[in-house]
């Protein structure tokens, strides 16, 4: 079956097409859009870029991998981000997100 988001494969890793939805009840992932970016709710709110470090330290958890490795690389200010992860393949990555939705 092949997925509904979109990742790519860059230089030193992947990267993955996310939008945010701050303030939420808890931090989860909330489907995919038509144009494959992945939706995820954070429970902080977008001020002093909480609510970007919650969704490093949320892709951490799911993706298994250090903070470190994790970089928002555009949207900083946005609710739509390009993050790339540092050291796992595009398949890696899908992998792991699909294994976090199965569950």
């Amino acid at each position: 079956m092949r997925r509904k988001y979109k990742l790519t494969n860059g230089k030193y890793g992947a990267a993955i097409t996310v939008r945010v939805t701050p303030r939420a009840r808890k931090s989860e992932f909330a489907g995919v859009l038509e144009d494959g970016t992945v939706r995820i709710r954070i429970q902080e709110p977008p001020v002093e870029d909480k609510a970007n470090q919650a969704l490093v330290r949320f892709l951490s958890k799911v993706l298994g991998v250090r903070r470190s490795r994790i970089e928002i690389v555009a949207g900083q200010t946005g609710l739509d981000k390009i993050v790339a992860v540092e050291a796992m393949t595009a398949e890696e990555v899908e992998n792991r997100i699909q294994g976090w939705l199965d569950s």
